[in-house]
């Protein structure tokens, strides 16, 4: 029996660029799926950073120090964020370098083991070899796939998991089930199965007559201009003969 595939798109937001510069994460998004179908299980969690959050930070994010200092440190749901993600779930992420940069920082610094990169998939490099040359940022994938982003007016890691989700299944090549499971629970699974008559129109075979030397000819040309033609053995070896 194959294995599920458990899979965790997940996406952060941060104070700046650089953990080791004093950054810190501010949000965690996270969205499971199973064999690449959501199964309605998220994680989301705003973290005090435990210092100012810039402001051209803010403009992107939206989020403001007054905002997040009342949340939990990362010291505090470490493990919640690491029992999401359990034994055995894929991290993946766009532009993954930057987002598991901050989390294997913060997790390393409590002294928890960081996470691998062979459990690691960016979708930006998955991107940049199915669309090479070409702007491969969250916007513009949504974009190109039809993703209603319309939603995203900050970056919200929760949001942008979500959408990240769908346009990592078009970079796989198109969802076959649907990602509006509540939309598709509602159709009516009755049809599927039903057996729809086509009803096909027959002719009958029209009859072209040709010159009479034109098939002589015909043969004549694939023994010149063709080696040894095998739907044409018999014959050679007859001409042979003749020869």
């Amino acid at each position: 029996m194959q294995n599920n595939i458990r899979e965790i798109v997940f996406d952060t937001e941060t104070t700046g660029f650089d953990p080791l510069t004093g950054d810190r994460l501010v949000e965690i998004g996270a969205v499971e799926l199973i064999n690449h179908v959501p199964t309605g299980r998220t994680y989301h969690q705003y973290i005090n950073p435990e210092r100012d959050v810039p402001e051209e930070v803010v403009k992107v994010h939206g989020l403001t120090t007054e905002f997040l200092k009342d949340y939990p440190v990362f010291e505090k749901v470490a493990q919640d964020f690491i029992d999401f993600i359990g034994d055995d779930g894929i991290l993946v992420a766009h532009n993954a370098t930057f987002d598991m940069k901050f989390i294997n920082y913060e997790l390393k610094n409590l002294g928890y083991d960081e996470y691998k990169w062979d459990r690691v998939i960016d979708t930006l490099e998955i991107a940049k070899n199915k669309f090479p040359g070409q702007r491969n940022n969250l916007d513009v994938l949504c974009k190109r796939f039809g993703i209603d982003n319309s939603a995203r007016t900050f970056h919200g890691a929760l949001l942008d998991a979500q959408l990240l989700a769908e346009v990592y299944l078009e970079l796989l090549g198109g969802a076959e089930p649907t990602m509006d499971l509540a939309a598709s629970s509602k159709k009516d699974n009755s049809k599927k199965n039903e057996n729809i008559e086509i009803k096909r129109v027959y002719r009958e075979a029209r009859v072209f007559a040709l010159p009479n030397d034109w098939e002589e000819k015909h043969r004549e040309f694939l023994l010149k201009n063709i080696k040894n033609p095998i739907w044409l053995s018999d014959e050679v070896e007859e001409k042979k003969e003749e020869n």
